[in-house]
């Protein structure tokens, strides 16, 4: 009996191991993931790209308007009472318009997208990284020269969407791309939704689709996040994405190549 029953044992005790050793591996992959999505290992320039960063919400794109360089923000997270800061306490820019659309039902706000503009002051302007989004442990990603954002038109159902908010970088996909009219809200052309966790200081955050500017982090729905078209709401104002390190804006004399 002993000498049939030790092995068995012994087989049984390997299975144990090894059913441990891949629980624990598991473990240290779901670990590394996590901490993947808090810490940045990425150089913070100076001034630093505030474009998928903290700023009241989160930052969206760096865009123009003739010879003015512009930060799109969230259309609901400000207060143009309060001017905008960055962490040292330095007013960092003032407010613009807000994102709107004619026509609209009497009685209601229409945009194409929720934004408004932040002029940044002359030494908050990143001069050599204006084509860049700061999604923070993601890492930066490139707005590739002469390309254009995306429109509701362009916004499809399965394609892989990521954006940084609060500093929480995540990835995801679309999982619906509808019309947003609600008597209580705004109305939007088009808001996609996503299968990706969202929450308060999110809003305003630059959402790239299949590496592409796409949209601006709008809404939430039961925790996972809604985003409005890019392109709708830069034409609203007037703008033009940066897909340039310097936007084709001429730097000012004593600014020099990062």
């Amino acid at each position: 009996m002993t000498a049939i029953g030790a092995p068995a044992r012994i087989r049984r005790r390997r299975v144990v191991f090894l059913v441990i050793v891949v629980a624990l591996l598991a473990e240290v992959v779901v670990i590394a993931t996590a901490v993947h999505s808090v810490v940045r290992t990425t150089p913070v320039y100076d001034p630093p790209v505030l474009a998928g960063q903290v700023v009241m919400c989160t930052g969206g794109f760096y865009a123009r308007r003739g010879e003015t360089a512009v930060l799109t923000i969230s259309g609901h997270c400000y207060d143009r009472d309060k001017p905008p800061h960055d962490a040292a306490g330095h007013v960092i820019g003032t407010w613009g318009a807000d994102a709107r659309r004619t026509p609209c039902p009497v009685g209601r706000t229409c945009a194409g997208a929720d934004i408004v503009e932040l002029v940044l002051t002359p030494d908050h302007i990143p001069w050599g990284h204006l084509n860049l989004v700061d999604l923070g442990p993601g890492g930066y990603r490139t707005i590739a020269a002469g390309s254009r954002p995306l429109s509701c038109a362009d916004l499809h159902v399965g394609s892989a969407a990521e954006f940084d908010g609060r500093t929480i970088y995540r990835t995801g996909r679309i999982v619906a791309v509808e019309p947003y009219d609600f008597a209580t809200d705004m109305i939007f052309p088009c808001m996609a939704l996503t299968d990706m966790d969202a929450a308060t200081g999110d809003s305003g955050a630059a959402v790239l689709v299949d590496g592409q500017a796409a949209g601006i982090v709008a809404r939430e729905f039961d925790g996972k996040l809604g985003f409005t078209a890019l392109a709708e709401g830069l034409a609203d104002l007037r703008l033009t994405l940066c897909t340039e390190p310097d936007c084709g804006l001429a730097r000012p004399p004593l600014q020099t190549a990062p």
